[in-house]
């Protein structure tokens, strides 16, 4: 009886080891026919950089809608779904001149509003449901992570901006912001 296990041990050992070559064969196949169609130019081999130079700003923008802050006129990026609520900006290499981060939250109240993996400084505006700015933070910091920001006053949307917008545009609490319908 020891005979015929040693005899199912090793064959269930030999089974696994033509296994294992077997898997290693086709992976190394496999990498031989990626590397074949790069060299032939299959594939695109992108430069970081592609994504992230000005001239590329879309990839992180690309839907935009017109909003007045004040007497500025901007293009808004709309965030009115919960995940993109969550994500924001974070993660953005930059926010180009003359667009705006605008969160549309669908109901009044403070919205917090926190630096998680932002790469530059940004001014936020709280607004009410009518269009009132109702609170304004300037120059806020990724460095202020993990603190939040909130609005005393409850607001129904929240504008992100490059930081010294407001200032350069002369926004204050009070002034309007004119918002299209959405969706």
């Amino acid at each position: 009886m020891k005979i015929v296990e040693r005899i199912v041990m090793v064959a269930l050992l030999l089974g696994f080891l033509a296994a294992i070559a077997y898997v290693v064969f086709f992976i190394k196949k496999h990498d031989q026919e990626i590397r074949a169609g790069v060299e032939r130019g299959d594939y695109e081999i992108r430069e970081e950089t592609a994504t992230t130079s000005p001239e590329n700003w879309r990839v992180f923008y690309p839907e935009l809608v017109p909003v007045t802050i004040g007497s500025t006129s901007a293009q808004a990026s709309v965030a009115d779904s919960i995940p993109e609520r969550i994500k924001g900006l974070s993660d953005t290499p930059y926010l180009p001149q003359g667009v705006v981060k605008l969160f549309a939250f669908g109901a009044e109240g403070e919205h917090s509003i926190w630096m998680k993996n932002m790469n530059y400084s940004i001014d936020i505006i709280w607004v009410a449901e009518e269009g009132d700015i109702v609170h304004i933070e300037e120059n806020v910091s990724p460095d202020t992570y993990p603190d939040s920001f909130k609005s005393p006053t409850p607001a129904w949307y929240v504008i992100e901006t490059n930081a010294g917008f407001v200032a350069s545009s002369s926004i204050k609490i009070g002034d309007e912001v004119v918002i299209p319908k959405l969706r």
